[in-house]
């Protein structure tokens, strides 16, 4: 079973439902997805710092994938990108390299923030795990309380031999990139956000969004 866990933010709590109910309604295999939200040191997000943890709540054994997802829409099985894992590196990531486009984001919400351009930046934002990477053991709560979030998002404890690269259509940047997308996400701030309303894929992200509320039928009564 593909073992998935997603970043929960409340504050983008229907993004993480539309997360949901495009993973399901794309991925045919069998697939478990686990939450990560929690009191975090500083960042935009609640799970800033607990995306380096799932070596650990893994017991250091087998593989796992890490996803933002509260703003992420899913467009393609995950299997394929389960299918991606190589046991020769400690991680797998898109590897971006870009300056962004935009300053801000967030833009008109109580999350706005300074967009602010670093080595590496998105990395961490989708993760396959090889959790028995020898160099992966030493992360776990405490750890990670105490390392700085610029060594952490940029995998500074491994070489660069030891991060693999993902194809880039499985975190592809909407409003800082164009081109296809498995995984569409919407790092400056999600459809909902009325100043994100009109970007790439805004259609599918709303269709997943009504999926994810509409109200059930009610049972018919059989005598």
């Amino acid at each position: 079973m593909i073992k998935i866990f997603a970043g929960y933010d409340p504050r983008e709590a229907q993004g993480f439902h539309v997360f949901m109910e495009s993973a399901i309604r794309h991925t045919k295999g069998s697939f478990a997805i686990i939450p990560l939200c929690g009191a975090q040191k500083d960042g935009t997000n609640t799970f800033t710092y607990a995306r380096f943890l799932v070596p650990s709540l893994c017991n250091f054994k087998g593989t796992a994938i890490f996803l933002d997802a509260s703003d992420m829409l899913v467009r393609a099985d995950l299997a394929e990108l389960a299918a991606l894992a190589d046991p020769h590196y400690a991680v797998q990531v898109v590897q971006h390299e870009y300056r962004t486009q935009n300053p801000v984001k967030y833009i008109g919400t109580e999350m706005e923030v300074t967009n602010k351009d670093y080595p590496r930046k998105n990395w961490s934002s989708v993760v396959i795990w090889n959790c028995e990477h020898p160099k992966n053991a030493w992360l776990d709560a405490e750890v990670i309380q105490e390392i700085s979030g610029s060594f952490l998002h940029r995998f500074s404890w491994l070489n660069d031999s030891e991060i693999g690269a993902l194809p880039p259509e499985w975190n592809r940047l909407i409003g800082e990139q164009t081109g296809d997308a498995k995984l569409a996400h919407f790092t400056l701030g999600i459809p909902a956000l009325s100043y994100y309303r009109d970007c790439e894929y805004t259609e599918e992200w709303h269709d997943a969004a009504d999926r994810a509320t509409a109200v059930p039928l009610e049972m018919v009564k059989v005598d």
